[in-house]
């Protein structure tokens, strides 16, 4: 039956995290495709310019619940049909959740019901590691809320966070824990981080051209 647990790692992170929100709320109030808009990106941020505060707070609402919904799933099917507690660092096998949150930011990103044309996968990934490890969440969330908090910049405080993930889960994993997984969970984490940081590579552009917009600001 263990088939069956890895079948659920791979494909429901990934339809859970395609399912976009910001595309259906703003499709439903505007009659727009959100990736027509402001900066074209169908995420938190582009909705909360080009849409309003109320689309916004559904789209963090819906995005937030998809990816942890997708990572508790796994973690039961794990410990129900395959008996296997991947909480358990001594186990060796919280790679399992690792690889649930990777799958649920590929999803967000190249969604097969959209064309593979989705956001950049921040709030999915902040909200699937909280179910996977608070710790890891609860550090991010604050290096995020300073960076955006001093630069006004979300794309810089996302790019940044996503950069030191993989540096969080090793420290943790490997000093803390001493997960017997903390290798894999590592190299899983730097992919996760890796692939919004290249999501971003036009914000990254923007930083760097002076053309970015500060939180706040409307889309054009």
């Amino acid at each position: 039956m263990i088939w069956i647990c890895y079948a659920v790692m791979i494909l429901v992170p990934y339809l859970l995290g395609g399912i976009n929100t910001s595309i259906i709320v703003t499709k439903i109030v505007t009659g727009k495709d959100i990736r027509t808009m402001g900066s074209h990106n169908a995420g938190l941020t582009n909705t909360l310019r080009s849409v309003g505060k109320k689309a916004a707070l559904i789209v963090l609402i819906g995005d937030a619940s998809k990816a942890s919904v997708a990572v508790l799933l796994v973690r039961i099917t794990f410990l129900y049909i395959g008996g296997i507690d991947t909480i358990n660092p001594a186990l060796g096998m919280s790679w399992v959740e690792f690889f649930a949150i990777f799958m649920a930011i590929v999803g967000h990103c190249f969604p097969v019901y959209y064309g593979f044309k989705g956001g950049k996968g921040v709030l999915a990934a902040i909200s699937a590691i909280f179910v996977c490890d608070w710790r890891f969440g609860l550090i991010l969330i604050g290096v995020f809320a300073a960076v955006v908090g001093v630069t006004r910049y979300v794309s810089l405080g996302s790019c940044i966070c996503s950069a030191i993930f993989f540096i969080i889960v090793f420290c943790f994993d490997f000093f803390v824990d001493q997960d017997a997984a903390f290798i894999i969970n590592t190299i899983l984490g730097a992919f996760s981080g890796g692939l919004i940081i290249f999501r971003h590579r036009e914000n990254i552009k923007r930083l760097v051209n002076h053309c970015e917009k500060k939180l706040g600001e409307k889309a054009k």
